[in-house]
């Protein structure tokens, strides 16, 4: 019966190579590695895509960070440029170096160069040549003007010193200016230093701003130029004599804002002071300094 071993041609059983010898491709079973199956580069890709680690040890990139880092840029692009754009819409109207008085370029304002720091006593009138008035001698105690609102017509000079102190001035004819319309303009006041409101009867238009040297009349609470008028001159050092002074409530004796000086409207009376009038020393007690 034929054998399953395999013979030689001598019929004697075949040995494996002594130990010294071995395939190709195999190793030893002592002290050798074990055998490894061909390397495939297609595989080795696809581990080093997935783990962000390449076989040569570099580093992972940190995707997770970059995209955070674009997402926070983006969201700081876009605020700005959002604050930029509302901001654009009040700019030309701020005071600057290059733009002292941006209140020349609204329509309708009215400008006119007065002299500061001529008091008249508290009894004494001024002839003054616009209605409101807005600039000229004055009384020697300011009305308050730190957001003030006079719910009664107050005494023209007391009011035009205010004006002189950097404040604006809303005059309202209160048949003309109610409900929401008032509200509107006294929400622009309330709170706001160098700000004052008050009524002012017999108005030829509804409403008139005034700050020192300028007078801006208007039909409309809800007009643009009110905003522009404010914003250019509230408080601009540019435009009125006295920088820094004082809008806080004098006190009774001086200038109660509970309790005003009343308005006295024209016609004025023929021994009311000129516009050109340079003042009473003294007057007022704030000699020629208020």
């Amino acid at each position: 019966m034929a054998s399953g071993r395999s013979t030689g041609s001598t019929g004697t059983p075949r040995r494996p190579p002594a130990g010294g010898q071995r395939r190709a491709g195999t190793t030893s079973a002592r002290g050798g590695r074990p055998p490894q199956r061909g390397k495939n580069p297609v595989a080795g890709a696809r581990r080093r895509s997935s783990s962000g680690r390449s076989s040569g040890g570099g580093r992972q990139v940190p995707w997770l960070a970059i995209g955070a880092i674009v997402v926070v840029l983006a969201l700081i692009g876009g605020i700005g440029w959002f604050l930029l754009a509302r901001n654009s819409q009040v700019s030309p109207w701020r005071p600057s170096e290059d733009n002292k008085d941006p209140s020349l370029a609204i329509p309708g304002i009215a400008t006119t160069t007065y002299e500061g720091q001529h008091h008249v006593l508290p009894t004494q009138r001024v002839a003054y040549d616009k209605t409101p008035p807005y600039g000229g001698p004055h009384d020697g105690y300011w009305a308050a003007c730190n957001g003030q609102v006079y719910p009664q017509a107050v005494r023209n000079e007391n009011m035009v010193h205010a004006l002189e102190h950097g404040a604006v001035w809303i005059a309202y004819d209160p048949a003309r200016i109610t409900g929401a319309a008032l509200d509107s303009l006294t929400a622009k006041v309330r709170g706001q230093n160098q700000m004052m409101i008050s009524p002012y009867p017999g108005l030829d238009q509804p409403i008139s701003l005034q700050s020192w040297g300028h007078q801006l009349k208007v039909a409309d609470a809800a007009d643009p130029r009110i905003d522009e008028f404010i914003t250019s001159l509230r408080g601009n050092p540019n435009t009125y004599p006295e920088v820094g002074a004082s809008c806080d409530a004098l006190g009774p004796g001086q200038f109660d804002p509970q309790n005003p000086p009343p308005f006295d409207p024209p016609p004025y009376p023929k021994n009311a002071l000129p516009m050109t009038y340079q003042g009473t020393s003294g007057s007022g007690g704030m000699g020629g300094t208020g």
